[in-house]
């Protein structure tokens, strides 16, 4: 009779121990497959010169930032006072990836609220963003100068995660080179 009882206890244990677990993750961190890998090639127009392309090839042998963003995402006016100050330092080059945006809506936006971006290039349809396994905006790539993803920050990067994350990683990476 004692061994009927035992079983559901040690699954309902087991269970509690998972839950337990979880709940000591942090949701912003999802992990992803391309971390460590070559970022995915892509060649697509600029916001300002859409006669022109830009492409991941014209980043080579640089470090530097790609940041997924868009005119209508909240988080991203919240994460962009951030980015134009780092642009202003001249640390690390950062190409904006706007998605699923429309262009006058954007261009707009970077008038407004100012422009941090070496070039901005345009994933209207977001495969782009699909083939860099963007979940929403804001998300920022750290690539290397051989083109390998060694860092994404899901959501809007802050003062913190840019002192104590990013810019740590960009030195190193800059000193590999």
């Amino acid at each position: 009779m004692k061994a009927r009882f035992l079983v559901p206890l040690a699954l309902f244990l087991v269970l509690a121990g998972f839950l337990g677990y979880g709940l000591t993750l942090n949701p912003r961190e999802l992990p992803s497959v391309l971390i460590d890998k070559p970022a995915p090639d892509f060649r697509l127009a600029r916001l300002d010169a859409p006669e022109q392309s830009f492409a991941l090839a014209d980043m080579r042998g640089k470090v530097w930032l790609l940041n997924v963003w868009a005119s209508w995402c909240v988080a991203c006016r919240q994460e962009h006072p951030v980015l134009v100050d780092l642009a202003k330092k001249g640390v690390v080059p950062i190409v904006g990836l706007n998605y699923k945006d429309v262009n006058d809506d954007a261009k707009a936006w970077l008038k407004r609220y100012g422009d941090p971006y070496t070039v901005s290039i345009v994933d209207g349809d977001g495969r782009v963003g699909i083939d860099f396994g963007v979940y929403g905006v804001p998300e920022t790539f750290l690539i290397d100068a051989s083109g390998m993803i060694r860092y994404k920050h899901i959501g809007p990067v802050t003062p913190e995660a840019l002192r104590d994350v990013l810019l740590p990683l960009i030195a190193e990476l800059s000193r590999a080179k």
